[in-house]
């Protein structure tokens, strides 16, 4: 375990997992305030996979069709969200392994090659609703045709090679930057439309709308695909260690709440970009009767005449371009940790990258060129029910392995953390089977 607090000896490629880990120091004796700021980083990391393209077509499409209705739903994903990865930070800071290789050490070979199966699609999935959202993006912000625009995502490989050797704190500093300018973005489009606040709350409230209409638990799994998502729970786990304070039983304690804390705000601050993109839909569409906006490209063109200001569709665009660019970086990197721990394979991440972009332009490009430019929408909804499908095969051996003392010794999760975890995890698999007994019967 003493190789965890190993520092890189090589500037290479350094936001590749198997050469962060113990890329910044904390010391102990830093006033707590100190402490804080050096370990916020890891969580700002997996809130991108939060707010990504996919979330914005599920919750645009929820806002449009019901209102404030299913504003719960985003609620709860979220405090889900922040339940698994807390156990995935444990897991990583208390053992020094990541998800993917803390399973394959658990669990037989065979059982290890079918979870690592499984993420991969989770990636994969994720990756077409990044290519789709920033495609659409140059498409609505400079008039590219949406094909074309697929194509030109598969470059953003070069700024992956360029971030090399920049350093793992550059790369969040990117990220954050991001993610102020989606925040800033929507902020200024929520005065611009004016929600009803009052609905709003009442939103927030459980409604039985998720069992009794088929359309609403579609979105509600489309919206828990995207929000909680299956590769997020590997790369937490691997992120997290970046962070050293020690290998004794207080250090890792401290360590833990830190990390704790850094993640809570994070998708705190997720939580608000979701829930402004679903009340953004719900005020400027359902309120004036346009309940049948389904697509991101319909969500730009109504919003200037609803708004009354041009400027409401550019900040629309701009964020959805970030959103998708921010994405980008930690799909790179969380595919490196889902491959070294499963597989053992160490390859560079500008390769991982085209391996990942490469999968994901094929779904994409074909089925924009099958169902047409106006299929965005349906697209990026199908990639996040499919990211809800492949989430209890990580939450499963994450719940298995945090809750064991063989595993965690005294951090192994209490009965309430585990009684939690378990109940998420009952519920996400009962989501996802009455949806495709649904879809099977209908």
């Amino acid at each position: 375990m003493a190789a965890m607090f190993k520092l890189p000896t090589r500037a290479t490629a350094p936001f590749c997992p198997s050469e962060v880990r113990g890329s910044v120091f904390i010391d102990p004796a830093l006033p707590v305030w100190r402490r804080l700021l050096k370990f916020a980083g890891p969580g700002l990391l997996i809130s991108v996979g939060y707010m990504d393209p996919g979330n914005w077509a599920t919750d645009i499409e929820a806002g449009s069709r019901f209102g404030y209705d299913l504003l719960f739903v985003v609620l709860l994903s979220s405090l889900a969200a922040i339940v698994l990865q807390t156990l995935s930070l444990r897991l990583g800071i208390v053992t020094g392994k990541d998800l993917a290789r803390a399973s394959r050490d658990a669990y037989k070979p065979a059982t290890a090659k079918f979870m690592w199966l499984c993420a991969e699609i989770a990636i994969i999935a994720c990756d077409v609703a990044e290519v789709l959202g920033c495609a659409l993006a140059l498409k609505l912000l400079f008039g590219l045709p949406l094909a074309w625009g697929i194509v030109i995502t598969g470059l953003d490989t070069i700024i992956v090679l360029g971030l090399q050797g920049r350093g793992f704190r550059r790369l969040e500093a990117i990220v954050l930057g991001l993610i102020a300018t989606i925040a800033i973005c929507f902020l200024v489009e929520l005065v611009l439309v004016g929600p009803d606040f009052i609905e709003i709350a009442k939103g927030l409230i459980p409604s039985p709308i998720v069992v009794t209409d088929t359309n609403a638990l579609y979105l509600a799994i489309g919206i828990l695909g995207a929000t909680v998502m299956p590769h997020n729970l590997y790369l937490h786990s691997s992120v997290v260690q970046t962070r050293v304070s020690g290998n004794s039983q207080a250090a890792k304690k401290s360590a833990i709440n830190f990390a704790t804390l850094d993640v809570a705000l994070s998708l705190a601050l997720a939580f608000f970009i979701n829930a402004a993109i679903l009340v953004l839909a719900a005020a400027a569409f359902h309120a004036t009767g346009a309940t049948e906006v389904a697509e991101i490209e319909d969500a730009y063109r109504l919003l200037e005449p609803i708004a009354g200001t041009a400027a409401a569709s550019i900040l629309f665009g701009v964020a959805l371009l970030a959103s998708g660019q921010s994405s980008t970086f930690t799909g790179t990197v969380a595919g490196q940790v889902i491959m070294e721990g499963f597989l053992d394979l160490k390859i560079p991440c500008y390769q991982r990258r085209l391996i990942t972009r490469g999968l994901a332009l094929i779904p994409a490009l074909a089925g924009v060129l099958w169902l047409g430019e106006d299929s965005v929408g349906r697209l990026l909804v199908m990639s996040q029910v499919v990211l809800s499908l492949q989430l209890p095969f990580a939450i499963y051996p994450l719940i298995r392995l945090t809750s064991s003392r063989q595993t965690m010794g005294p951090f192994a999760s209490p009965l309430l953390l585990q009684a939690i975890a378990w109940s998420l995890f009952v519920v996400i698999v009962a989501a996802n089977f009455w949806l495709l007994l649904q879809l099977f019967l209908g």
